[in-house]
């Protein structure tokens, strides 16, 4: 039994799984249960990596939106839901961190926010703004409203042809 002795009055100690024996690993490691496969598939970049990446000019737009759509984003909030924008810009943006550790840079230690995926961005973003990445990072990206509803038209093609 796993986890702790649910009898009454019982007093709550773990329990320990009964050992199995060990089998020896056969076959070249095809990933079945209990084996490793012999060339793991490998972790897709990080968004901090694809913004480096791509604003350097070694990723293209597309990739990088593959990326951006899967991947956390660290958005700064307030006391009301929603995202936080700044209109002291030509246009208003919203700023939005690819780590916690770029966030805070920003924003300092104990501020709040909550964590979306870059597909939920392009989905629930307001008309008429844009987004700025690591705005206090070394590769800082600024996507206008512009560039907004190209990665929004972007995203619907993909999805639907």
């Amino acid at each position: 039994m796993y986890g702790y002795d649910q009898t009454p009055g019982a007093q709550q100690q773990y329990a320990h799984p009964q050992q199995q024996p060990q089998q020896p690993m056969g076959g070249v490691g095809v990933g079945g249960y209990g084996e490793q496969p012999l060339y793991p598939e490998p972790s897709p970049p990080s968004l901090g990596d694809a913004v480096r990446a791509f604003t350097t000019g070694s990723l293209s737009a597309e990739d990088f939106q593959q990326i951006f759509a899967t991947s956390k984003v660290y958005c700064p909030r307030g006391d009301n839901p929603g995202f936080l924008a700044l209109h002291n810009t030509q246009q208003p943006v919203i700023p939005m961190f690819s780590t916690l550790k770029e966030l805070r840079r920003y924003a300092g230690k104990e501020s709040k926010y909550f964590v979306i995926t870059g597909a939920e961005v392009i989905d629930l973003l307001p008309t008429g703004y844009g987004f700025v990445l690591d705005m206090e990072g070394d590769h800082r990206m600024v996507f206008d409203a512009k560039a907004v509803e190209q990665m929004v038209d972007f995203a619907m093609r993909r999805m639907y042809g």
